[in-house]
C-alpha cells in the first residue's frame, strides 16, 4: 500500500518512519528539499537507535529506508496513493489550502487524513469534495514510541473509512481510539486545560516550576511535569489549541494564561527555541530552569 505523508518535521518524519518500518511504501512530501533532507537524517538516527537497542535489524532499517521517497511536489508525491496523511503546521488556512489540493491531485478512492491535534476535522473536510473520505489520525509525540492514535470523526465521516484507518493504525503497532470532532478531541481537550492551569499556578505564584512539575510527576504517576511538557510541545502549539478551545466551546475556562501568551509573543516557545520555563542546550539533558523563573 502507498502511503504519502504532508510535512517533514518532527511529526510528519515520525509518521513516515512508522509507515514505512511497517511495510508501507512512502512518499514525504515538503515544500524544500533541505527539510526532507533533516527529515531523513532524523529517521536515519532514530532507525540507528532501535538497532542498537536490538529492537530492529540493519536489514529491517535498509529495507524501511528503502520504502521512503522525497518529493517537493504535493502533485507528483501523491499519485497513486491510497492514504495521505497530513502532518503541517498547525495553521487553520494552511492546512485548508492543503486539502483543496489533495482534492485536485490524489486518486479519488484515497483518505485524507489529518494529524490535526486541534482542528476541526469537519472544517477541514467541507473544503473537499470527498468529505466522507476525510479523517483525523492524531498521532502522539514521539510517533515511534507512543501507542495512541485518536481516529477523530469528522460530521460526514463515513463507517467503512473509520473502520479502515482504525485498521491500518492496528498495522502501526498502534492503538487506535475512536473519538468525535469537538474542539481539542479528547487528547487536547483534557491535557491542554491541564498545562493551562499549570501556568496559572506559575504566574499567581502558587509554586514554582519545579515545584509544580514535581507534585505532578510524583503524586500523579506523570512521567513529565506539565511545564515540561508545554516545552516539549511548543508553547506557541499550546496556545494554538488553548484558542480553539477557547474559541470553539465559547467557556472562559479554556482562555489562556496571559505568561503563556506573552512568553509566545517574546519568541520563548520552549525545547525548539532553546527556552520556555525551562533552558536547554545542545547536547546536554539536563533539565535546568529558565533564568527568569529562579528564585
Amino acid at each position: 500500500m502507498n502511503v504519502a505523508v504532508i510535512g517533514s518535521g518532527t511529526m510528519g518524519n515520525g509518521i513516515a518512519h512508522v509507515f514505512a518500518q511497517h511495510g508501507f511504501s512512502v512518499a514525504l512530501i515538503d515544500i524544500n528539499q533541505p527539510a526532507l533532507d533533516r527529515a531523513l537524517a532524523t529517521i536515519t538516527k532514530n532507525l540507528d537507535r532501535q538497532v542498537a537497542k536490538a529492537t530492529l535489524s540493519e536489514e529491517d532499517k535498509a529495507a524501511t529506508l528503502g520504502r521512503l521517497t522525497t518529493h517537493t511536489s504535493i502533485e507528483a508525491g501523491v499519485a497513486g496513493v491510497a492514504l495521505v496523511v497530513e502532518a503541517a503546521t498547525e495553521n487553520v488556512d494552511l492546512k485548508l489550502q492543503i486539502f483543496r489540493d489533495l482534492d485536485q491531485y490524489a486518486p479519488a478512492d484515497a483518505i485524507l487524513a489529518s494529524n490535526t491535534s486541534s482542528i476541526s476535522i469537519t472544517k477541514i473536510a467541507a473544503v473537499t469534495k470527498r468529505p466522507q473520505q476525510v479523517i483525523g489520525m492524531h498521532f502522539m509525540n514521539p510517533v515511534p514510541v507512543m501507542k495512541l492514535v485518536e481516529v477523530i470523526r469528522g460530521y460526514a465521516t463515513s463507517d467503512a473509512v473509520t473502520v479502515k484507518v482504525m485498521d491500518l493504525s492496528r498495522q502501526l503497532g498502534k492503538t487506535p481510539t475512536e473519538v468525535n470532532d469537538y474542539p481539542g478531541f479528547v487528547a487536547n481537550r483534557i491535557l491542554m486545560p491541564m498545562i493551562n492551569e499549570a501556568i496559572i499556578s506559575l504566574f499567581e505564584g502558587v509554586a514554582g516550576v519545579e515545584e509544580i512539575d514535581t507534585v505532578m510527576k510524583l503524586g500523579m504517576a506523570h512521567p513529565m511535569g506539565p511545564l515540561q511538557l508545554a516545552d516539549f510541545i511548543g508553547l506557541d502549539v499550546c496556545l494554538a489549541i488553548l484558542r480553539v478551545l477557547h474559541d470553539g466551546l465559547g467557556n472562559p475556562k479554556y482562555a489562556p494564561c496571559p505568561l503563556l501568551v506573552n512568553m509566545v509573543m517574546a519568541g520563548r516557545l520552549g525545547a525548539k527555541s532553546g527556552e520556555g520555563f525551562y533552558q536547554y542546550t545542545a547536547g546536554s539533558k539536563d533539565l535546568v530552569v529558565a533564568e527568569r523563573f529562579r528564585k
